[in-house]
């Protein structure tokens, strides 16, 4: 697998080089440029096809597609005349033709070209185009939340459950290409919440849209294995007072809603935003747990009911002012308040090889997270002479509290408490940033990019822990087991990047510092944890495009997951009468090494798209489980090894009739770990697959269907193995007023196919874990838009605020 990857890449560039080299021609004398526009909106449509033919004959001559900027150049253009043909998903068609090429004439300028939104009529059924519900771009995949109408009352985890690569588990954590270790960004700035947090704090309805950059450059945090979700929230783009409202019901305690409102007045912009949701979900479990110590083994099987809820609620607000036409000034703020609960009531029974005598109790569990959380942040931009010639300030501060609380009970038979543990942690963090980037695009097709910055870290965990005592019947708290933790984090770093364009190949080369400072105190342990230690972190990416705007894109990237939390805690902590867990504070950061190669074409009004992506973890951070004593798991972490991914994503995305599009994903990857596991070596490998087919359908102006289903199959870790599922969602969508007033209904999980399964086994145990969630679920979300609202341009957005956060193109 090793020698695959240089290979792959290596194959990739002699390709490309070939098709390059074929494509020279003497006497190439001539050029056709342009820019495409949206018609309604007169913003730039980036990735437009351009294909231009032969006039004579209609025989494929070039082709390319637009950059960010909306720009196009077909460059060594033989004398002749031509046709151009212009080509975008949900857009109608536009040609230019007998476009002349010769001596005189040796430069076409066809200025700006406006395309417009497809509106295509088959008797009474009609379909208005639209953006496409997932796309790749260059350097991430782009998906539109609007487009996902199964998900709109749900959050943003619920929208990433049906994305490939993606994965979310019955409790909704998230997974990126299989690792739990990824950034998440809202509007391109980190959140101070942990990453499945913070996704599961954001309304679906209140996202525009959602990017994964699976291989960002150094211009980005290098933090997290799998790379980025960057969460984009809507903003309008109507000059004066407009809003939007979203108010949403289910079956079962499920309800909230949102409000978005702006207000824009000459060089001034304002946004307020504001949500609550109530969210209820119930389940089933059960599990088997088998351990074993000098030969004997003790069984425990537990069967039950179990129920998670969550209350959320955010404010945010956002102003922008225009000091100058060269200087924006831009000040936003967050703040949340947010409760999750995990109840469950189980059945357990209970005997050994010993004493096959069982014995049966009852027990209850009831965790609760609760706390408050805001970020402040305030930038600046100034714009040099020169087009895209600036330099971006930026200063945040985060501060989060949380309160946890498990309580776990064992009840005999005749209702008396046998078993009690309470186990409470406590602690704020907090983090500031400030930042500084500067860009200077010296020529047509050339820029170099340059930044600094600064984030300091803090956290304070307190940990107490309680045990039942029957004699006295009350809790009592032991310190042994009661701990307290303080964290400090500084990283300072640099990047520079250079990006430019040859011909028909586009390259972007950068190389990243970071200075790590990082020092961990534990009550009760004289020695402090500290590293002090620079960082590379190279990356590299390069596209070509062929003729009829086909490209290829390959990269580079290397990463770093650094451990913290409870994993770097070296006392032993009590979750519950069965499970105990421990830190190790001598554990190594991963790194990690990303490859890439991408490919994209149309053909007709269809897009298809291809990854093939090759990651290498170094120090791999694995989770392991032990006996502890009989029936209790030790819970531990250390640096086991090596993991490896291979895999390839696709897109295809086919409008199989005039009213009915059709979003083909998939994802096969094949995985690998080894290293030293409990003082043995090992080796573990699976090959993973998984797929989602959404199929949209729109019958005249007013009424759309959805219909998806998304499939994942079984994976393995280095003590287990998850096994595969199916679910299916649908959804309805009626507008009783033109972009004003709609209403969605959503179900999920259609068919009751959402059950997880898992298995985990080693010398001493094994365990097996089933848990069926609640199903259907069904909801109703009503929109209404104050003003006519219309969602900004993400590109609009970027540029108005002076903020290119997310744009990497070369």
């Amino acid at each position: 697998m090793k020698r695959f990857v240089p290979s792959l890449i290596l194959a990739i560039l002699l390709v490309s080089a070939s098709a390059m080299a074929q494509g020279n021609r003497p006497n190439l004398t001539g050029t056709i440029k342009g820019k495409i526009l949206d018609s309604e909106f007169q913003v730039p449509l980036e990735y437009s096809n351009i294909v231009l033919y032969s006039h004579r004959d209609s025989s494929m001559v070039s082709g390319t597609v637009t950059n960010k900027d909306g720009y196009f150049e077909l460059t060594n253009v033989p004398p002749g005349t031509y046709d151009l043909e212009i080509l975008f998903l949900g857009y109608e068609r536009e040609t230019r033709e007998s476009i002349r090429l010769n001596r005189s004439n040796r430069e076409v300028d066809l200025g700006k070209i406006y395309l417009r939104q497809t509106v295509l009529s088959v008797d009474a059924v009609q379909v208005e185009g639209e953006r496409v519900p997932i796309s790749y771009q260059i350097d991430k995949k782009v998906i539109n939340v609007d487009q996902q109408y199964s998900t709109l009352s749900g959050s943003a985890v619920d929208v990433l459950e049906n994305v490939p690569s993606v994965t979310v588990d019955i409790e909704g954590n998230v997974s990126l290409r299989g690792s739990g270790s990824f950034r998440v960004l809202i509007d391109g700035r980190p959140s101070v919440l942990e990453p499945s947090e913070a996704l599961e704090q954001i309304p679906a309805s209140t996202i525009e849209n959602i990017e994964i950059i699976t291989n960002p450059s150094a211009k980005f945090d290098p933090e997290g294995t799998a790379g980025i979700i960057n969460v984009i929230l809507k903003k309008t783009q109507k000059t004066g007072q407009s809003g939007l409202i979203n108010l949403n019901a289910g079956l079962n305690e499920k309800y909230g809603g949102d409000l978005l409102y702006e207000m824009k007045r000459g060089d001034y912009n304002t946004i307020l935003g504001v949500d609550y949701n109530n969210r209820t979900y119930t389940g089933s479990s059960l599990e088997e747990n088998i351990t074993t110590r000098n030969g004997i083994s003790s069984y425990i099987y537990s069967e039950g009911n179990s129920t998670r809820g969550r209350i959320s609620m955010g404010l945010r607000g956002n102003l922008d002012i225009r000091l100058s036409p060269k200087d924006n000034l831009s000040f936003s703020g967050r703040y949340g308040d947010r409760t999750s609960q995990r109840d469950s009531e189980l059945d357990y029974t209970q005997w050994a090889d010993n004493n096959p005598t069982r014995l049966s109790y009852f027990s209850i569990t009831e965790r609760e997270r609760s706390g408050e959380f805001y970020q402040i942040n305030s930038s600046f931009i100034h714009r040099f002479a020169g087009k895209g010639h600036q330099l971006y300030a930026e200063a945040t501060y985060e501060n989060d509290h949380s309160d946890e609380k498990t309580i776990n009970e064992l009840i005999s038979n005749e209702g008396l408490i046998t078993n009690g543990q309470r186990f409470i942690e406590s602690g704020p963090g907090s983090e500031a940033r400030i930042k500084l980037d500067y860009t200077n695009p010296f020529s047509e097709k050339n820029k170099f990019e340059a930044g600094w910055q600064s984030e300091f870290d803090k956290s304070e965990e307190n940990t107490d822990y309680q045990e039942y005592d029957e004699s006295a019947g009350a809790y009592i708290s032991l310190p042994k087991y009661s701990n307290s933790t303080v964290y400090k984090r500084n990283v300072h770093a640099t990047y520079a990047l250079y990006s430019g364009e040859w011909k028909k190949f586009g390259y972007q080369g950068g190389l990243r510092a970071e200075y790590t400072d990082r020092a961990v105190e534990f009550s009760g342990v004289e020695d402090r944890f500290t590293i002090d230690r620079w960082d590379l972190f190279p990356s590299i990416h390069t596209s070509y495009q062929f003729a009829g705007g086909h490209q290829m894109m390959v990269s580079y990237t290397r990463r770093i997951e650094r451990p913290r939390g409870w994993e770097l805690e070296p006392f032993m902590t009590w979750m519950d009468a069965y499970n105990v867990r421990v830190g190790n504070p001598d554990l190594k950061p991963e790194y990690i090494n990303s490859y890439e190669a991408g490919f994209q074409t149309y053909f007709g009004k269809s897009l298809f798209s291809t990854e093939i992506y090759y990651r290498e973890t170094i120090n791999k951070i694995e989770r392991i489980r032990s006996v502890y004593s009989d029936n209790v798991t030790l819970r531990s972490v250390d640096n086991i090894g090596k993991d490896y991914a291979l895999g390839s994503e696709l897109l295809l995305n086919i409008d199989a009739a005039r009213f009915w599009n059709i979003n083909i994903l998939g994802n096969l990857y094949d995985y690998r770990v080894e290293g030293m596991l409990l003082g043995e070596s090992f080796s573990r490998e699976s090959f993973n697959w998984g797929g989602r087919i959404s199929n949209n359908i729109k019958i005249g102006q007013s009424l759309q269907f959805q219909i998806d289903g998304h499939y994942r199959s079984p994976t393995v870790s280095a003590q287990g193995e998850r096994e595969g599922f199916f679910m299916a969602n649908a959804a309805v969508k009626y507008e009783f007023l033109p972009n004003q007033l709609s209403a969605t209904l959503q179900v999920r999980d259609v068919l009751g196919t959402g059950k997880f399964e898992h298995t985990s086994s080693g010398p001493e145990f094994y365990n097996y874990g089933q848990y069926t969630r609640e199903s259907p679920l069904v909801m109703l979300n009503i929109r209404f838009n104050i003003n006519n609202y219309k969602q900004k341009d993400r590109q609009r957005v970027r540029e108005e605020n002076g903020v290119n956060v997310m744009e990497d193109d070369f």
